[in-house]
C-alpha cells in the first residue's frame, strides 16, 4: 500500500468518525424539561401603591367656622386692637362683567394687623350697595395677629343689566366696625 493511498483511506476512516460521532449526536434523545409542580399556596397578590400628596389650598366659605387653637393666652378685647387691612382682589377685578344670573366667585386677600386674633365670634356684614343674593352677614375667616386670610363670598349677578357694588366690613364682638371695608364692583350685561 502507497502512502498516498494510507493517507486516503486514513481520511475515509476519520470521515466516517467524525460522520457516526455527529449522526449519533443527532439521534440521542432532546434534554426534556422538568415536569411542572402547580404551588401548594397562591401566590400573593401585589397591588400597586400610590401615594397622593394632598394640596394645600386656602379657601373660606361662610360657616361653619373652625376654630384655631391658640399656643399662647389671647388677649382680651379690652387689652388688644383690631384692624382688618385689605391686601388684594384675588377673584374678580373691580369691573369684571357678568351674565344676569351668574355665580359668582369672590375672593379677597386680607391682613388681620390688629392684635387681636379673629375667632367665630367675628363676622363680616354687609354695609352697602347691593348684597347680590349673598347672607347681610357672615362669619369672619379666623386669623391670628399678623396673619393673612381669604375672604371668599358666593355673589349672583342680577336679572338687569346694571353696574353693581357691595361693599362689606368686619365687626368685633362687641358690635364695632373695624378695619378697611372690602368691595365688589361688577357689571352685568
Amino acid at each position: 500500500m502507497s502512502q498516498e493511498t494510507f493517507h486516503l483511506s486514513l481520511r475515509r476512516i476519520r470521515f466516517a468518525v467524525i460522520s457516526i460521532l455527529l449522526f449519533a449526536s443527532a439521534c440521542s434523545p432532546l434534554p426534556t424539561a422538568p415536569p411542572f409542580v402547580p404551588p401548594t399556596e397562591p401566590a400573593p397578590l401585589i397591588e400597586p401603591t400610590f401615594i397622593i400628596q394632598p394640596t394645600k389650598q386656602v379657601i373660606v366659605q361662610p360657616s361653619p367656622i373652625p376654630t384655631i387653637p391658640s399656643q399662647e393666652p389671647t388677649p382680651s378685647l379690652a387689652e388688644c386692637t383690631n384692624n382688618l387691612a385689605f391686601v388684594a382682589d384675588v377673584t374678580v377685578p373691580d369691573g369684571s362683567i357678568f351674565n344676569q344670573g351668574e355665580i359668582i366667585d369672590k375672593q379677597w386677600l386680607v391682613e388681620n394687623r390688629g392684635t387681636c386674633n379673629w375667632d367665630s365670634t367675628y363676622r363680616l356684614r354687609h354695609t352697602e350697595g347691593v348684597s347680590l343674593g349673598a347672607p347681610e352677614e357672615i362669619a369672619l375667616y379666623p386669623a391670628r395677629a399678623g396673619t393673612q386670610a381669604t375672604i371668599r363670598i358666593t355673589f349672583t349677578a342680577p336679572f338687569s343689566a346694571d353696574f353693581y357694588m357691595s361693599g362689606w366690613q368686619a365687626i368685633a364682638p362687641d358690635g364695632t366696625a373695624f378695619g378697611d371695608p372690602i368691595f365688589i364692583k361688577i357689571n352685568v350685561q
